[in-house]
């Protein structure tokens, strides 16, 4: 189901089936338009008619799907962090790798900041977005409103960017095609388990639609967020999306403070992202890896190991690398300037295409921490007298950019575009003058 009729009459919560979500006026959290949502169902979805921003998605057993999932992926999660992730065989030295030795080899190697950042996106993050899901839906489920729950679900969304096994996993592949032309690598249960539970994890993620769990929290309160009538007094809550008088400063539904455009965007993200352009230039000058061996001492830098392994003939990783180290970075840079001199100045194309541009630019920052997770990998690998891999300078320089531009994206707010292409349009409209006959002018913003 996608987007019905604005006019369509509230509907009784009593008529609906459990987990529904009666009509109610939301804003769109991409291109700020005020509009109506019908009745939702178990199933159901809604999404914006201007700019197609998904809503809320209600799954069709809103309670026992996430629950199950986040069961599910903290039971695999289990596994693979305790279990054999890969052996390798290199000259008669074997050595066998699982993830939390790969944290402990960073943080015996003085990169502790290194190891913290593994461990956060890759264990640290996942854990705690789960335990907060199942937190938030145990009190659902028993009709309970516990201890900080809406705090609780305000963090868990705010997680869900932040959880990287799925990158991981990618990068361990990676690392296989870059090893397996010197070693013998045999992959362990956690290895084939990872891959499922990034998928769960996704699942999860797309199974918590933050707009209804905020709904049914404030119905087991006795509240009902959806009686707030629209005017021009409301304003309409950047996270949990439900219609608030403009007189108050904290969203009465999510806890969260209120405000009609995210304050400061254009100067915080702006902000963010001068700090990873400068970060940037060290990242790509410095050596990414320092690979010794008797006789051998290589420092590399990230155009030096893209050269190396197309020379090599691998070309397939050479392009994963340079797509997810140079150009995904590259292009991420360019295109957080353009939004932003679109929002401040004037828009360089039209609002739908800058959205898109901007759904793009937040969905794929993240893929760029494949490079700093194959080197983490190689370390663990090749830590013996015959062979040492350790992450050069450019490791914090580059993870640095990586979340700065991630955090750029995140603080950009969207719907200055739709303002500034409302504002250009207004300012650009044509006048028509000693004419009887007025014509239509339709300019798509």
């Amino acid at each position: 189901m996608s987007y019905r009729s604005t006019h369509q009459a509230q509907t009784s919560l009593a008529d609906l089936p459990d987990g529904s979500l009666p009509a109610h006026h939301v804003g769109c959290p991409c291109c700020g338009l005020s509009l109506s949502i019908p009745s939702l169902t178990p199933g159901e979805y809604a999404h914006c008619p201007r700019c197609r921003q998904h809503l809320v998605r209600i799954e069709h057993h809103p309670l026992d799907t996430p629950t199950a999932y986040a069961i599910a992926s903290l039971i695999i999660m289990l596994i693979v962090y305790t279990q054999l992730y890969m052996s390798i065989d290199l000259l008669g030295i074997h050595v066998e790798l699982t993830i939390p030795y790969m944290v402990e080899t960073l943080a015996q190697q003085d990169y502790s900041l290194l190891a913290e950042v593994m461990f956060l996106l890759t264990f640290g993050s996942p854990v705690l977005f789960l335990l907060l899901c199942l937190y938030v839906y145990t009190g659902l489920r028993y009709r309970q409103i516990l201890p900080g729950m809406l705090y609780a679900t305000r963090t868990l969304v705010r997680l869900r960017h932040w959880i990287m096994v799925d990158v991981f996993y990618i990068a361990t592949l990676v690392a296989y095609i870059k090893i397996s032309g010197m070693a013998q690598i045999h992959f362990g249960l956690a290895f084939w388990l990872m891959m499922v539970l990034a998928i769960l994890l996704i699942r999860t993620s797309q199974g918590v639609p933050e707009h209804w769990i905020f709904y049914q929290i404030q119905r087991l309160t006795g509240n009902d967020p959806v009686l707030q009538n629209n005017g021009a007094d409301t304003i309409n809550c950047n996270y949990c999306l439900f219609e608030q008088p403009a007189s108050l400063n904290v969203c009465s539904v999510c806890g969260s403070y209120l405000s009609r455009r995210k304050p400061l965007s254009l100067s915080i993200s702006m902000a963010f992202l001068l700090a990873a352009i400068i970060f940037y230039i060290p990242a790509n000058l410095l050596p990414m890896m320092i690979t010794r061996s008797p006789g051998t001492n290589l420092s590399s830098t990230i155009l030096d190991g893209i050269e190396y392994m197309w020379n090599d003939g691998d070309v397939l990783i050479a392009v994963v690398i340079f797509s997810a180290s140079m150009a995904i970075p590259i292009l991420k840079i360019i295109s957080m300037l353009v939004l932003l001199y679109s929002a401040a100045y004037r828009p360089l194309m039209s609002a739908h295409k800058l959205t898109i541009l901007y759904r793009i630019t937040e969905s794929i920052g993240r893929w760029s921490m494949i490079d700093i997770f194959v080197v983490i990998i190689l370390m663990s690998a090749f830590s013996t007298p015959l062979a040492n891999v350790t992450p050069g300078a450019a490791t914090i320089y580059f993870c640095a950019v990586v979340i700065l531009t991630m955090v750029s994206a995140l603080s950009f707010d969207p719907r200055l575009l739709w303002d500034e292409a409302v504002q250009q349009r207004k300012h650009h409209k044509p006048h028509y003058k000693n004419s009887s006959k007025r014509h239509s002018h339709h300019e798509p913003i």
